[in-house]
């Protein structure tokens, strides 16, 4: 079990990995790199933001490889292209073999309750992945451009790890629980996240144009969807397809 568990997610995250640093590559990356020119103050949007407190730092929306927005030659001034393209597919591709792992795990915990999971459930099983780790989170916490700011780092992880667990708790009682109780019980733990709140910040000044940094957290949502969708596939047909 442990084997199967660990080859059809690893081989289907890594897969999943590269296609999502493709879709980075092609729609992502150059958003990052002009965002960094306005957090530099290379670029200014508008004139106030000239003399507006510096911006204090980025982090990735869940899901978001750290790589990505490393900062690269601009600030180290010894790291190329090449190196910075090569860390975020290393990043990108390790973080979803994990999500991979996650995933035929819980193939694992449904097959033990005698649901059996196919490419098309699979499918399903990643886009509830999307939701868990992407969506729910941004709803509080959007995908942030670097030149942007936001609350402390600390609360804001707290909240995207809890966020994950309750949205990823959520729907599985709705998908698999059988009373209305569990759907009851589902529907509030996919709002609970939601009521209590995202850490927010007292007052915005950041340095990003809100334009780009909207474009930003879109494309991130987009790629995040796709890649999920192929990941659930991949790894639901992995699973059925390697004997227990």
């Amino acid at each position: 079990m442990i084997k199967r568990m660990l080859a059809g997610g690893v081989i289907a995250g890594f897969a999943a990995g590269l296609i999502a640093a493709l879709l980075h590559f092609a729609f992502v990356q150059e958003l990052i790199l002009l965002g960094e020119q306005y957090e530099s103050g290379a670029l200014v949007h508008f004139e106030a933001s000239a003399t507006a407190p510096a911006a204090t730092g980025h982090d990735h929306a869940a899901g978001e490889v750290a790589a990505d927005h490393d900062h690269g030659a601009s600030e180290t001034g010894g790291e190329s292209a090449f190196q910075r393209n090569a860390l975020t597919v290393l990043f990108t591709t390790l973080i979803y073999a994990a999500y991979g792992i996650l995933l035929v795990a819980g193939f694992a915990v449904a097959e033990q309750f005698g649901r059996t999971v196919s490419e098309g459930e699979g499918v399903l099983w990643g886009l509830a992945g999307f939701a868990a780790f992407h969506l729910a989170p941004a709803m509080g916490l959007p995908p942030e451009l670097p030149g942007s700011v936001a609350a402390d780092l600390g609360a804001r992880q707290l909240w995207w790890l809890g966020t994950v667990v309750a949205t990823g708790g959520g729907l599985g009682l709705l998908a698999y629980g059988r009373t209305a109780l569990t759907a009851a019980l589902g529907g509030a733990l996919l709002a609970a996240p939601h009521v209590i709140g995202a850490p927010q910040l007292d007052q915005f000044y950041g340095v990003a144009p809100p334009e780009l940094a909207a474009t930003f957290a879109a494309r991130v949502l987009g790629v995040g969807f796709v890649v999920w969708a192929a990941l659930g596939w991949l790894a639901g047909r992995f699973w059925s397809k390697t004997p227990a």
